[in-house]
C-alpha cells in the first residue's frame, strides 16, 4: 500500500440554529463580557506545560515552564458550502477509501516509494527515559549562540520557597552575559535548550539541532566581493536618517489579522456569508422504544 495522503471530509457536529440573529442572541447569553472573560482568565491564570529541577553542580531549583507565545489570534476553519467542518482523514489511493485509524503504520522512507515499519513498540523503546531534571552540561556566551537556533521560548518561573535561590540565579547568569546549555524531556521528547537570564527572570529556549540548519554554502548565493565605498557611505546615511533609539511593540502588531477579524464582524452585523448548521430532529420516545 503506498502512503496515505490526506483528504476531507464531513465531520459530525453539533447542530446549530438556522437563524443567524437567534445564534448572536444566545451567544450574547452564554458568554460573558470580553473585560469579564479577561479578568477570570487572569484570575486563574496559565497552567505550567512542565515541572522539573534545574540542576548543576550543588545547585537544585525547581521550576515551572509556562509557554512565552500565544497561539495565532485567528483561526480560519474548513468548511463545506452548508456550513459543516471539515475534518482531515487519511486516504488510500490504491484502494480509493479513507483509512482506519488502526490501518495507519509509521514508515521510514529509505528510497522513492520504499518504507521500513517502525512499531509504535519500537517507538516507545527508542524514547528518552523520561526525567524531571535540566541537568545544565556547560555555559557559555550568549554571543556564541547564533539566533538561528531559537526555535521556542518558555518562561520558568520558581517553585514556591525557592524565590532567593531562583533570583540568585538569574543574576549570576545576567550579570556573567552566559546561557545555560542543556538537554531535558517534555511530553516524551527530548529537546535541547539554553537557559537564558534577562532582568531577572529565567527564560528556556528550545534549540533546533545542528542538522535542521541550512548552511549558506548550500544556497546559491553571491560570493563575498568588496563594495564601492561612496555607495557604502552613502547608504550607511540612508540607515542613519531612519535610526530609532528603541523598537516600538507596535510595530510588532498583527495587522493582517485585525484586517481579517474587522472583516468578519463587519459581515456579521450585515448578516452577510452567516452560515449556520440545520438542526436535526430528535427522536420521539416511540423511535426510541422501537429501535429496542
Amino acid at each position: 500500500m503506498p502512503s496515505p495522503s490526506k483528504a476531507n471530509t464531513k465531520a459530525k457536529t453539533r447542530p446549530k440554529d438556522t437563524d443567524p440573529k437567534a445564534n448572536r442572541k444566545k451567544k450574547e447569553k452564554s458568554e460573558p463580557p470580553q473585560g469579564e472573560e479577561k479578568a477570570r482568565f487572569h484570575t486563574s491564570g496559565p497552567r505550567p506545560l512542565w515541572s522539573g529541577t534545574i540542576t548543576f553542580g550543588l545547585v537544585s531549583l525547581p521550576v515551572n515552564l509556562y509557554p512565552a507565545n500565544r497561539a495565532k489570534p485567528v483561526s480560519l476553519r474548513m468548511v463545506d458550502s452548508e456550513g459543516t467542518p471539515l475534518a482531515r482523514r487519511y486516504f488510500c489511493e490504491k484502494e480509493a477509501r479513507v483509512l482506519d485509524h488502526d490501518e495507519l503504520v509509521r514508515g521510514y522512507e529509505v528510497a522513492k516509494d520504499e518504507f521500513v515499519v517502525v512499531e509504535d513498540d519500537e517507538l516507545d523503546s527508542l524514547a528518552p527515559e523520561k526525567t524531571q531534571e535540566i541537568d545544565l552540561k556547560r555555559f557559555v556566551g550568549l554571543d556564541e549562540i547564533d539566533p538561528m537556533y531559537f526555535q521556542r521560548a518558555y518562561f520558568m518561573t520558581p517553585d514556591k520557597g525557592v524565590t532567593k535561590a531562583y533570583r540568585l540565579l538569574a543574576e549570576s547568569m545576567e550579570s556573567a552575559g552566559r546561557a545555560g546549555i542543556a538537554t531535558f524531556v517534555m511530553r516524551g521528547k527530548e529537546y535541547l535548550v539554553a537557559i537564558i537570564a534577562e532582568r531577572g527572570i529565567l527564560r528556556a529556549e528550545t534549540l533546533r539541532f545542528a542538522d535542521e540548519l541550512r548552511a549558506p554554502a548550500d544556497l546559491p548565493l553571491p560570493k563575498a566581493g568588496e563594495a564601492d565605498a561612496q555607495r557604502v557611505k552613502a547608504m550607511q546615511q540612508a540607515m542613519a536618517a531612519l535610526t530609532e533609539d528603541d523598537f516600538s511593540r507596535d510595530e510588532l502588531t498583527d495587522l493582517q489579522s485585525q484586517r481579517i477579524v474587522a472583516r468578519a464582524e463587519e459581515k456579521l452585523a450585515r448578516g452577510e456569508d452567516v452560515i449556520a448548521l440545520a438542526e436535526e430532529p430528535r427522536p420521539t420516545r416511540q423511535r426510541k422504544q422501537a429501535a429496542r
